[in-house]
């Protein structure tokens, strides 16, 4: 399907969109700066999901073409409004991995709207945490409750997270999916502001059929040899995380921030 977005290049693979917008970039900037708090950081965000779920149902989503009449029909009524538009009969389901995708997954439900039939969206919660060992290295993701609404066949599963750091918690929720929920799913698109070169590989690995869109790409912590090349050219030497698995230069935990609660 035709791209209409700029994206960045890399070697990462097909399914890996890296949205290359210098206002959205500038916009993403401005939330990990150590000054944005709320309420600043809530109307950032909204509006990089807005642009994001929307240049996703643009790609991803099936189109179809359509007639109809308009207010200047009844002058002129061999004259109909002709067009594409997203094919109203696909199901979309967003998925909240709360805390840091509840705002985000919210907003995307709400867009979603826009596309297509209420009965054919839907918002599931998974309620995830971080798992770590005595030295706050992580180890995995935990899994504290869930209200899935339904199946996933033919669906797209949205699953939108700020930070793609370690993809632990994006790996157990398409785990549950396809482990215990009646599917198959038609895509597992998963929505990320920034990422790290350990995110994709961490995730493709475990679920290759996955597309992953995302603002930024963040590998702060590999050699200088390694920055000046492509993305993706020397994967395994790149390095975003941090030994508490932290994205740098990334911007902090933003389910803290976006919460307002720092625990």
């Amino acid at each position: 399907m035709a791209q209409f977005q700029q994206e960045l290049e890399h070697n990462y693979g097909p399914r890996v969109h890296l949205i290359d917008s210098p206002f959205l970039s500038g916009l993403l900037a401005k939330a990990c700066s150590p000054d944005c708090f709320q309420p600043e950081i809530n109307r950032i965000v909204e509006v990089l999901y807005t642009h994001l779920i929307s240049i996703t149902v643009n790609n991803e989503f099936d189109r179809e073409a359509f007639t109809q009449p308009t207010r200047m029909t009844e002058a002129h009524p061999d004259k109909l409004l002709h067009g594409h538009r997203i094919a109203q009969p696909q199901k979309a389901v967003s998925v909240n991995l709360a805390r840091a995708g509840t705002y985000p997954s919210h907003i995307c439900y709400n867009f979603l709207h826009f596309a297509l039939p209420a009965k054919n969206v839907r918002q599931d919660h998974i309620f995830s945490a971080r798992m770590t060992d005595s030295k706050h290295t992580v180890t995995g993701a935990e899994f504290g409750g869930m209200k899935i609404g339904g199946d996933v066949k033919d669906a797209c599963v949205i699953l939108p997270d700020p930070m793609g750091a370690t993809g632990n918690t994006m790996i157990h929720a398409i785990n549950h999916y396809k482990q215990h929920i009646e599917g198959p799913a038609k895509k597992f698109i998963a929505l990320n502001l920034i990422i790290t070169p350990e995110y994709l590989k961490n995730l493709l690995g475990s679920h290759p059929e996955v597309v992953i869109y995302a603002l930024r790409l963040d590998r702060g912590l590999s050699p200088q040899a390694v920055l000046d090349s492509k993305p993706g050219q020397f994967w395994d030497q790149e390095r975003g995380l941090n030994d508490h698995q932290y994205i740098v230069p990334g911007g902090g935990g933003f389910g803290e921030i976006m919460n307002n609660s720092f625990v």
